[in-house]
């Protein structure tokens, strides 16, 4: 079985491949352009890819028996033209949730102590000069008795949500179904009464921009808003108008509705704030996480050749 691997340089620099690479034929590409996936694609039977998009322009005559994405998201494979061409895809699920909800909490746990602002203190001398035991300013809070609202319920939300709950905060849960875990709430309640949100929610014609303008007038203004999802699950442009006027307390990003962000992003207005926290799409990627989507791959690979539907996503 021939497999093309075409953005290996998003799983990291450090992780061994062969798990793939001492079963399969397999072609390795660090990075691939759109306009050199139908090329590199040619005569494979598996497609492995991050974030690139797959569909009738970028794959043209190259049509391949399986695509895999690295990543529990597909919103980037165009399910149609897949279906309609007979190619399955497989996605992989729960290998990133403790990475994913480590990064959520770290995130919310820099913005609500200002650790850069403390750090920074120290670094820059000022510390040792300020002829003082200890500094206290800007001034932090504990988490107990805070509300702390989660927006989408699986895996990541689930664990993140746990987390929250060891520190002493109230939690309030906003998805579909009802469970009997948490109190369950709207969005706007979610908006209104939490004093930090973190949203873990898929993107999907439902959630896109499904944080804007109008949610975040609801929020207070010491609120501390984390995106760890997806980055069009929220409107970027509001997001730093309400940094900059002063809407919210602190914000989290590490997801973006393009990837990388380029000069003109809104969020290069408020990339120094100090109460902004923007990272590069790495929640997903602690070691332990990535060795299992790889080894999550392969059994995707393997229940393909065997006629099993493991994570078919195009079934869907």
């Amino acid at each position: 079985m021939k497999v093309v691997i075409l953005d290996a340089g998003t799983l990291g620099e450090d992780l061994p491949l062969d798990a793939l690479c001492s079963r399969y034929d397999t072609t390795v590409y660090k990075s691939t352009s759109p306009e050199e996936i139908s090329s590199r694609a040619e005569n494979a039977d598996v497609l492995i890819l991050n974030k690139l998009k797959m569909n009738s322009e970028t794959l043209k005559s190259s049509i391949p028996k399986l695509i895999c994405v690295t990543a529990t998201g597909y919103d980037n494979v165009d399910l149609n033209f897949c279906r309609e061409n007979n190619i399955a895809v497989c996605n992989v699920v729960g290998y990133s949730t403790n990475s994913v909800a480590q990064v959520t909490v770290g995130m919310v746990m820099q913005l609500v102590l200002h650790l850069n602002e403390y750090t920074e203190f120290v670094r820059s001398g000022q510390y040792s000069k300020s002829g003082n035991a200890n500094r206290l300013s800007p001034t932090f809070y504990e988490l107990e008795g805070k509300t702390w609202g989660i927006v989408g319920y699986g895996n990541i939300g689930q664990k993140v949500a746990k987390i929250a709950e060891s520190f002493g905060c109230k939690i309030l849960v906003n998805k579909r179904t009802p469970i009997k875990e948490y109190e369950c709430v709207s969005l706007e309640e979610i908006c209104r009464s939490s004093d930090i949100i973190t949203v873990h929610t898929p993107l999907t014609n439902e959630t896109n921009n499904l944080i804007s303008y109008p949610e975040i007038e609801l929020m207070k203004n010491t609120a501390i808003l984390v995106n760890v999802a997806r980055g069009a699950v929220c409107n970027e442009q509001a997001l730093t108008d309400a940094v900059l006027n002063n809407k919210i307390g602190g914000l989290g990003i590490d997801v973006y509705s393009k990837e990388p962000i380029d000069l003109s992003h809104p969020f290069n207005k408020i990339i120094n704030h100090s109460n902004v926290c923007l990272t590069p799409h790495m929640a997903w990627g602690a070691f332990e996480s990535r060795k299992r989507c790889i080894d999550e791959i392969v059994l995707n690979i393997e229940a393909f050749k065997s006629g099993e539907t493991r994570n078919r996503v195009d079934l869907l």
